[in-house]
């Protein structure tokens, strides 16, 4: 079975560390990927990392996920709250959905409280900065275990 796990992340991420790190910190995307790197190692998993600001581009790693992959980590960003058209790609996927927020949403404005991503999710964290896709990993290492 396929240890391949796709990382994707959502519009604004590749600002990570600049853009209001009083919410969403100091750490790089670099940082986060070089700590997935090391995270799926220790798992036993392989990574796909990715970022983009393209709706169409997240959609596309979905489908490429859904064809090699045995689970995603995503943290679609301000896609969460309006794209039907990524959880339509992610209901075409037959393997874990680890949904990731660096910052609390619920502490946060209303609008974000609404995730429709979260409807396919296995499972969601958020609040736990950057840690988040670390805990992710393992989560759906464990997972993707029990599957197997």
């Amino acid at each position: 079975m396929s240890r391949l796990v796709f990382v994707l992340n959502g519009p604004n991420l590749n600002l990570l560390g600049k853009r209001q790190p009083h919410i969403y910190g100091h750490e790089t995307l670099a940082d986060v990927e070089a700590d997935c790197r090391r995270t799926a190692g220790e798992l036993g998993l392989e990574i796909r990392f990715h970022q983009s600001n393209a709706e169409h581009q997240i959609i596309d790693w979905i489908h490429e996920a859904r064809e090699s992959a045995a689970g995603i980590v995503i943290n679609p960003a301000a896609f969460t709250h309006t794209s039907v058209a990524i959880l339509d790609a992610l209901n075409t996927c037959d393997f874990p959905v680890i949904e990731v927020h660096i910052s609390n949403v619920h502490k946060r404005e209303a609008f974000r409280h609404h995730s429709y991503v979260s409807l396919v999710a296995s499972g969601v964290i958020a609040g736990f900065g950057t840690q988040g896709y670390t805990l992710a990993l393992q989560r759906l290492a464990r997972l993707i275990g029990e599957t197997a």
